[in-house]
């Protein structure tokens, strides 16, 4: 992609005219001073992005980012950065790379074509000259063996080309690998190793358009975790995180899919469910599991408060929308929660 379409995708996202951009910035301004957020450009994109309203994803992010937490992640704004604001510059990165994968791909081909070919007219002359012990004309051997000397420096010279394109291509299948672990890692939570929330949201529209009938959706919270955190801190508090991202990972069937909501609210897409009372039991499997968690603290070597968490489940009904789906499995967690915590309900 050129420099210039560079600048027009990105200026694409910003429209507006002096006077509108005056005044988001007067709300974006505001809010960045009322969270303490260092004023940087990435920081500027996002909330002023988020005055904007049109991202309602990366409004709910950075509540929940500005609400979880005493100050603003780096980690987090650069990875809502990537996944918002410069999202298609990456995807047109990731494009542009795989093109010249292809063609250096198509290149290292066509070389190795040309090497064959030309021992085949190595062979072929030197052939010939066996069959021309009476030449009838006396120039013709040592034309033949110019030929065959002018052939064989070709062949040593495309053979060193063809072996410095292959030491490119290792290269380049060493930035491939690192392209691949980079597209997973922006599909993971960094803490738990579970998918992310974006993720989360693109695997279950791709669910609900393949075969809506059958998913179900579960969604768990860690009860008290803002207590916990501020008892123990927050070390120990991602280390319980860490532990519920195990407990998913260990967990699901075939066909599922879990997912870090925010905070401390995962879910999970279970696909190929008929009918809520699979989908409660798999909840309740879980719920088990967590509450079997023992936390210790490293220095004491000694066990902390038991860890739970309250599930809402929901199974797909004719009409529903992804948005509506999520709805209803939320209110059934914080149904849940209302009831006492530590339980499921559907």
């Amino acid at each position: 992609m050129s420099q210039s379409k560079k600048r027009a995708t990105a200026l694409a996202l910003y429209p507006e005219d002096t006077r509108e951009a005056a005044a988001l910035l007067k709300q974006a301004v505001p809010l960045m001073v009322r969270h303490n957020i260092a004023p940087n450009p990435v920081h500027y994109a996002l909330w002023y992005t988020y005055s904007k309203g049109q991202e309602p994803e990366l409004n709910r992010h950075l509540d929940r980012v500005v609400r979880d937490f005493d100050y603003f992640p780096p980690e987090s704004a650069a990875k809502l950065f990537r996944d918002y604001i410069i999202r298609e510059e990456l995807e047109d990165a990731r494009i542009g790379q795989q093109q010249a994968i292809s063609l250096v791909d198509g290149m290292e081909r066509d070389v190795s074509h040309h090497v064959e070919g030309n021992l085949n007219f190595q062979a072929s002359l030197g052939h010939c000259l066996e069959m021309l012990d009476e030449p009838i004309d006396e120039r013709l051997p040592g034309i033949l063996s110019e030929l065959q000397q002018s052939t064989q420096l070709m062949q040593d010279q495309q053979a060193l080309f063809l072996s410095q394109l292959h030491a490119a291509q290792s290269e380049i299948k060493n930035l491939r690998d690192k392209l691949e672990r980079a597209q997973l890692a922006a599909t993971l939570d960094g803490l738990t190793q579970v998918f992310n929330r974006d993720t989360f949201t693109r695997l279950l529209e791709q669910a609900l358009s393949n075969a809506p009938q059958t998913v179900a959706l579960v969604m768990l919270d860690i009860d008290h975790f803002k207590q916990f955190n501020d008892q123990y801190g927050h070390p120990l508090g991602d280390r319980v995180l860490q532990h519920v991202g195990q407990v998913l990972r260990d967990s699901l069937p075939p066909h599922a899919t879990a997912a870090r909501y925010g905070g401390e609210e995962f879910c999970v897409i279970l696909k190929q469910c008929t009918d809520l009372a699979s989908a409660h039991a798999f909840a309740e499997q879980l719920r088990l599991k967590i509450q079997s968690l023992r936390i210790k603290a490293r220095k004491a070597d000694k066990v902390l408060d038991t860890i739970t968490a309250s599930f809402g489940v929901a199974l797909f009904e004719a009409g529903d929308t992804l948005e509506s789906l999520v709805t209803r499995a939320d209110d059934a967690l914080y149904q849940a929660k209302r009831n006492g915590r530590n339980r499921v309900h559907r």
